[in-house]
């Protein structure tokens, strides 16, 4: 799996000086001046690398969201399983360096402009799937794509704020309960083998009318 890519390392030190501050000083307290004094960088190129001091702490979603959306472009034969697989790319990227991110989660729990766009954050990740899913899957429901969109981003999030919280979770712990997400959709791939001239597909009820067509189309080409 490719991995995702990383900011410079300039901004990455910026990144680290502003939370570091913001933890110690307060967000509003805490002045860009001394964030660009900290990481040793010009006032001016601090605002050519982040519009503003909200943007040092949201600038990983950037890239993550980017990230996101051209890892859903390439294409993929399950959909389903492909938006669950770009949500572990975002936890992964996390719980790679998780004393910035917990560092991160703290700030931004103590400020309510942070806070709410926080939220804003949240939905763009379920956007992103949300729309990928219509594309991917001609016909589907809206509903359905909306449901499983949110569905995952709410699942991510509860697995992702465990470790922020201190706790000790790997990604298998997220895998398994996006697992139980497709499950819940019926769209968790059996293991049944083809048949040369006979093809016998066992699908569950509560499986999208859309997806229950495209896995036939599948079976048949």
């Amino acid at each position: 799996m490719s991995e995702i890519p990383s900011p410079s390392a300039a901004s990455t030190d910026v990144v680290a000086a502003a939370l570091e501050l913001f933890e110690q000083q307060g967000f509003e307290a805490t002045s860009v001046e001394q964030i660009a004094s900290a990481a040793g960088v010009s006032r001016s190129t601090f605002f050519r690398q982040f519009g503003g001091k909200e943007d040092v702490v949201f600038a990983d979603h950037e890239v993550l969201l980017n990230d996101v959306r051209a890892y859903l472009a390439r294409g993929h034969a399950d959909p389903w399983r492909a938006v669950c697989e770009a949500s572990e790319r975002v936890f992964r990227h996390f719980a790679a360096d998780p004393d910035v991110a917990r560092r991160r989660y703290s700030v931004v729990r103590r400020v309510p402009a942070l806070r709410e766009r926080e939220i804003v954050t949240v939905f763009r990740y379920e956007r992103l799937f949300d729309q990928y899913l219509r594309e991917a899957i001609p016909g589907l429901d809206p509903l359905e794509a909306v449901g499983f969109a949110a569905l995952v981003t709410a699942v991510h999030n509860h697995v992702l704020r465990r470790l922020l919280r201190g706790e000790r979770v790997r990604i298998g712990v997220l895998r398994a309960a996006l697992d139980d997400a497709r499950r819940r959709y019926g769209v968790l791939p059996d293991d049944a083998g083809n048949a040369d001239d006979v093809v016998v597909a066992v699908f569950p009820r509560r499986m999208p009318a859309a997806e229950v067509t495209r896995r036939l189309r599948e079976r048949l080409t």
